[in-house]
């Protein structure tokens, strides 16, 4: 089935995520994280985004972009993409799809500044929904994370790939209280918790035949003990949840 047309729209910026193939943690490493930098500072070399967010997991990474052309985000991340997955299956020693499937985007207007602010606080705090291992010295309570730029919004460093968004810019009259109402916004965040996965038709089959299975089972110990044995249904049942 042929994949459905993306459009990009002028002036957009897009919150953009890439998750490692068959969700392993393959992006743990040090050594591939920097990798990782590396490869942006060459995108934005070649094409001259803005990179307003970034958020490098275990197993997937966050971007928020802003294209200088809205054609240019699909090869910002096809560059991104090859790029990575060469490194990074000559570094792991392993062949094959090292990106799990086409990149998630969606995009929205500079004008929307509710929607800019509750994704810069979305990606920055996706370790602290995680529970992930945080920066040394640092609490659980805060958004400071290794890789992410959360810290270039709170402390109003320049890390070399990432600039401001306009919306945080706007939250006060001077750089310092923007940090400081944009740290009060995060510190607000309560992550939701994700739903139970819907159950796949490969699972209700493999349901069915466990449970076909262990009725033949049961059929043939019921035949060996006599007729008099006492027979109880079972139900077998597939969770996805995990």
């Amino acid at each position: 089935m042929p994949r459905k047309p993306r459009t990009f729209n002028p002036g957009y910026a897009y919150h953009v995520t890439t998750r490692c193939n068959n969700r392993e943690f393959k992006l743990q490493r040090q050594h591939c994280r920097e990798v990782f930098l590396y490869a942006i500072k060459k995108a934005l070399e070649k094409y001259n985004f803005k990179l307003y967010a970034l958020c490098i997991m275990s197993n997937h990474v966050h971007y928020l972009i802003e294209p200088k052309q809205p054609q240019d985000l699909p090869k910002i991340m096809h560059f991104l993409n090859w790029y990575t997955a060469m490194c990074f299956n000559r570094m792991l020693n392993r062949t094959g799809h090292f990106w799990e499937k086409r990149y998630f985007a969606e995009g929205f207007p500079a004008s929307d500044k509710d929607r800019a602010l509750n994704t810069l606080r979305y990606i920055h705090g996706n370790p602290k929904a995680a529970k992930m291992r945080f920066l040394r010295n640092a609490t659980r309570t805060t958004f400071f994370y290794e890789f992410s730029n959360y810290g270039s919004y709170e402390k109003l460093t320049d890390d070399g790939l990432t600039q401001w968004h306009p919306a945080f810019l706007q939250l006060g009259a001077t750089l310092e209280d923007c940090a400081r109402k944009y740290r009060g916004f995060c510190n607000r965040y309560k992550p939701k918790s994700k739903p139970a996965k819907k159950c796949h038709w490969g699972s209700r089959l493999l349901a069915g035949m466990k449970a076909e299975r262990q009725s033949s089972s049961r059929g043939r110990g019921e035949r060996g003990r006599g007729s008099d044995a006492p027979s109880t249904p079972t139900a077998c049942q597939v969770s996805e949840s995990r």
